[in-house]
């Protein structure tokens, strides 16, 4: 059985995390660590017999374990991630992994050096109805991937936990606004459907609605592929919750609004199948989503030569947001992705 280690028990980790690892029989949670005591009622009913520590460095030093769930704020990811690496423990991380490719330097080698799996939270493509769109899309029911269109609308950031400040608003903390906080989701997602690597990115964030936010609170962000393209749109000032994705092929159209996807045509007219799934929109923490997860992550850990897929992935979304700052602060120019990607990996 493996031992693991929560760090960060907020709500995520109590709504999101912990009850998938009690349902995963081969993992046993026995230490989490977090700044505030109060957060030790929320574990002790999950996992009543698991050691309570007030920091992550003495939860480190004192257990003998075989990973940590990092649940923390982004702006600590990548040195919670080091110091676990550096005792050669396996790594799940929430998203995003780091705040820029700069906090990502180092940690794949670091990751490879220890012989290590280093994963970052990647739950939405494990959502029924994405997980769906991936296998039409690689069944050929579209035929060839051309353009996707994402939309994730919503009225407000999620809150922190009790009466804490949220850090999703304070950029040092969250390193950036919705961009970060949705855009993230939507880049691995279209990994599965758009394959190839995109060539440019543009992007405009603003703020239309909190004025008050030193981040913004819509994005829009255009990527071009060798032979397709994706619009993704990202807002907290929407006036409802929801998300809609389309993605059409050269044989057909995949349309999903809310729980419902539909398979259509290649112009649209003639709907030729139809499911119902729960939608992408309801609750906030998704449980049944992180069952994805955990298979995926013990996936890499059991098997040496799969380690990296997820990494990859995320290593992708850092690049691509870091570009789509840049591309926003020069007015939404399009800027070119393959040639800084490559010398970064270098």
């Amino acid at each position: 059985m493996l031992k693991g280690a929560l760090i960060g028990v907020g709500h995520v980790a109590v709504h999101g995390h912990l009850p998938g690892w009690k349902a995963t029989a081969e993992v046993d949670i026995v230490a989490a660590a977090d700044a505030r005591p109060e957060r030790r009622v929320a574990l002790a009913a999950a996992y009543p017999e698991a050691r309570w520590y007030d920091t992550a460095e003495d939860l480190l030093s004192t257990e003998r374990l075989d990973f940590v769930d990092i649940c923390t704020p982004p702006d600590t990811h990548a040195m919670l991630v080091r110091q676990a690496l550096a005792r050669s423990l396996h790594v799940l991380c929430e998203k995003p992994l780091v705040l820029s490719p700069e906090e990502l330097r180092g940690l794949p080698a670091m990751a490879v050096e220890k012989e290590r799996t280093l994963f970052t939270v990647h739950n939405w493509k494990h959502a029924p109805l994405l997980a769906k769109i991936s296998e039409l899309a690689r069944s050929g029911a579209i035929g060839e991937a051309r353009r996707v269109r994402w939309e994730t609308l919503r009225e407000r950031p999620a809150a922190a936990v009790g009466d804490a400040p949220n850090w999703r608003i304070d950029p040092a903390q969250s390193g950036g606004g919705v961009l970060v906080d949705h855009g993230w989701h939507a880049l691995y997602v279209l990994t599965q459907w758009l394959p190839a690597a995109p060539r440019t990115i543009a992007a405009t964030l603003e703020i239309r609605k909190y004025h008050d936010f030193p981040i913004e609170d819509t994005a829009d962000i255009f990527l071009v592929y060798p032979e397709a393209s994706a619009e993704i749109f990202l807002t907290w000032a929407a006036e409802e919750r929801a998300n809609r994705v389309e993605l059409w092929g050269t044989g057909g159209r995949l349309s999903a609004d809310g729980g419902t996807l539909a398979l259509s045509d290649a112009d649209g007219t003639r709907r030729l199948q139809e499911w119902r799934f729960p939608s992408l929109s309801e609750g906030s923490h998704h449980p049944d989503w992180f069952a994805g997860v955990i298979a995926e992550f013990l996936g890499e850990i059991n098997e040496p030569k799969a380690h990296g897929r997820n990494l990859a992935e995320a290593s992708f979304c850092a690049n691509v947001l870091a570009l789509a700052k840049e591309s926003s602060r020069r007015g939404g120019e399009p800027l070119p992705i393959e040639r800084v990607i490559a010398r970064r990996r270098r």
